[in-house]
């Protein structure tokens, strides 16, 4: 079997949002780099996604923001109706209020160019080395380093090992061997370009149409020049993990109950790509010795929050300042970077279902939502999101 790699470098498994922003930081402390992504390409799948805050906080950060600032669309308001009579349940502004609040936007952007605006500066640090066509099947480690092994028997010792590969991550089904919970809630994602939005729905707003039991989302991308559309729903059939072409039909039947107006989403898109979701149990560890996991191999959540690739952001940037902490002494600055990350992520994991329970109810319960935020002003919806907007590089390791 050839050997790859001197040794030294940390190696990252997977190539997404995480494992660029995990490459990057590790690159800020002085660490050469391997990524090891199974796609023949770098890029991302997908459409559309939210960035808070927190977001907007670790890209500064990591040194991207503006990267991505620049390919951001700015809402105006955050908005939720109700999908079966049309009536608005609550109303939050994003504007000049929100941004002093918390020292940032609320914006949403196309998940290619999030990646992208990471992945620029990567590719100019000479020191991180990109591996596609790379899956890795084996993981071993020990207290001088750790070894993987891909698919086609090349092995790549390293430093250490952080694996960012997803729900179904190789690294943690080494270092936890926990099986992935999966909701039973499909999601449904399109883009959609501005002539075929209806016109009605042209919002400057990530807005939800929330139903018994499923919603519908909308917002503007890539300068309102396109729209991305997402519909969820509670499945009849038994669920697996997994992404597959979607069917218009499927979609129909499972929203009958919603009135006219959101109704007109589910004719526009002229192709659907179809995610079975899962999460997982959140965990009192990550790893051990010279490995741990970062983003949705570490705490994968469901997306009623639309914090995914923010808490990844905000993962990467806690295990640079943790390094720093520790004189880059890796093993110690993990369990660092695991202490301060395992409660917070725990605490979106079960917020975004509980979210989800929100969006979805039906019945009294319906009635009991819509009455929630009932004459609530901006500053008390602030209030609610501080713990989850207020995150900084500066109180990270607080």
């Amino acid at each position: 079997m050839a050997t790859q790699g001197n040794g030294a470098s940390v190696l990252v498994v997977g190539g997404g949002i995480g494992g660029m922003a995990c490459a990057l930081a590790l690159h800020q402390q002085g660490f050469a780099v391997d990524v090891f992504e199974q796609s023949a390409q770098i890029g991302e799948i997908g459409a559309g996604l939210q960035l808070g805050p927190n977001g907007f906080a670790a890209l500064d950060a990591l040194g991207v923001g503006e990267r991505a600032r620049g390919r951001a669309v700015y809402t105006d308001e955050l908005v939720m109706m109700d999908a079966i009579d049309g009536s608005e349940v609550a109303r939050v502004p994003v504007g000049e209020a929100f941004r002093r609040r918390f020292n940032n936007p609320y914006a949403v952007i196309h998940r290619a160019d999030i990646h992208m605006s990471v992945y620029e500066e990567v590719q100019l640090a000479s020191a991180i080395r990109v591996h596609t066509s790379s899956r890795i099947g084996e993981v071993d480690v020990d207290q001088h380093g750790v070894r993987l092994v891909d698919g086609s028997g090349k092995v790549y010792e390293g430093a250490a090992v952080v694996g960012c590969d997803g729900v179904r991550s190789a690294v943690r089904k080494h270092l936890i061997g926990d099986a992935h919970r999966v909701s039973g809630h499909v999601v449904y994602r399109a883009v959609v370009l501005r002539a075929d939005m209806p016109a009605d729905l042209q919002w400057n707003a990530a807005a939800i149409w929330v139903g018994p039991n499923c919603h519908l989302v909308h917002y503007p991308l890539r300068g309102g020049e396109q729209y991305n559309v997402v519909v969820t729903f509670h499945s009849r059939e038994h669920e697996e993990w997994g992404v597959r072409e979607g069917s218009r039909d499927e979609v129909m039947s499972y929203f009958t109950e919603i009135c006219d107006r959101p109704r007109q989403l589910l004719d526009k898109p002229t192709s659907w790509k179809r995610w079975s979701t899962a999460d997982r149990e959140p965990v009192e560890r990550w790893g051990t010795g010279r490995a741990t996991l970062l983003g949705d191999a570490a705490h994968p959540m469901l997306q009623y929050l639309a914090q995914g690739a923010c808490i990844a952001l905000e993962d990467a940037v806690t295990l640079r300042e943790s390094i720093r902490a520790c004189d880059r002494d890796l093993a110690a600055a993990f369990r660092l970077y695991e202490s301060k990350r395992l409660v917070r992520t725990a605490r979106v994991v079960i917020s975004a279902r509980e979210m989800g329970r929100i969006y979805h109810a039906k019945g009294v319960e319906r009635l009991v939502r819509n009455s929630l935020w009932v004459g609530r002003t901006p500053e008390r919806f602030y209030d609610a999101l501080e713990w989850l907007y207020g995150w900084t590089v500066e109180k990270c390791l607080a």
